[in-house]
C-alpha cells in the first residue's frame, strides 16, 4: 500500500512515515515507479513506534525497543531495564513540574493583582528582589 494508505491505517502523518524511513527504523520496500509500498509487517512497526513515542520514548529508545520487539531470543529482562529507566526519568520530570508548579502558586499568592505595578511574579522573573528584600529564583 502507499503512503497515504499507511498513514491513514496507522493514524501517523505521512511525514512522519517518511521521517522514520529516513532514520532507518521503517523500511518499506519500492516498486517499479519508485512509489514506497508498505506491507503489513511495516504497518505493525509503525503502530509499534506510535504507542512508544506516546508513551514518551524517544527515538533512539524506540530503535532499541524494535530491535528487542525483532528478537525472539531477548531477555524480557532488558525491556524491563528500559521501561524503569523511563519510569524513573518521568518521575523526574513529575518532580521538576511540581517544582515549578509550587514556585509559581507562591508569587501567584503573593501577588496583589489589582491595578498597582508592584508584582512578585514579574520581580522574579527579573531577578528583582521583593518586598521582603529577596532576589527571585524560581524552583
Amino acid at each position: 500500500m502507499n503512503i497515504g494508505a499507511a498513514a491513514e491505517r496507522t493514524s501517523l502523518p505521512a511525514k512522519t512515515i517518511r521521517y522514520y524511513e529516513e532514520i532507518g527504523l521503517v523500511r518499506p520496500e519500492r516498486l517499479d515507479n519508485g512509489y514506497r509500498d508498505y506491507s503489513d509487517d511495516d504497518l505493525h512497526r509503525l503502530r509499534f513506534l506510535q504507542r512508544a513515542r506516546s508513551l514518551g520514548f524517544g527515538i533512539g529508545e524506540c530503535r532499541l525497543l524494535l530491535s528487542l520487539y525483532e528478537d525472539k531470543h531477548r531477555a524480557s529482562a532488558s525491556v524491563k531495564a528500559i521501561a524503569l529507566e523511563k519510569i524513573e526519568e518521568i518521575d523526574r520530570k513529575i518532580g521538576e513540574l511540581k517544582s515549578l508548579r509550587d514556585t509559581l502558586a507562591n508569587l501567584s499568592k503573593n501577588c496583589h493583582g489589582d491595578d498597582r505595578p508592584d508584582c512578585p511574579i514579574i520581580n522574579d522573573l527579573a531577578g528583582e528582589p521583593d518586598a521582603t528584600g529577596k532576589r527571585g529564583e524560581t524552583a
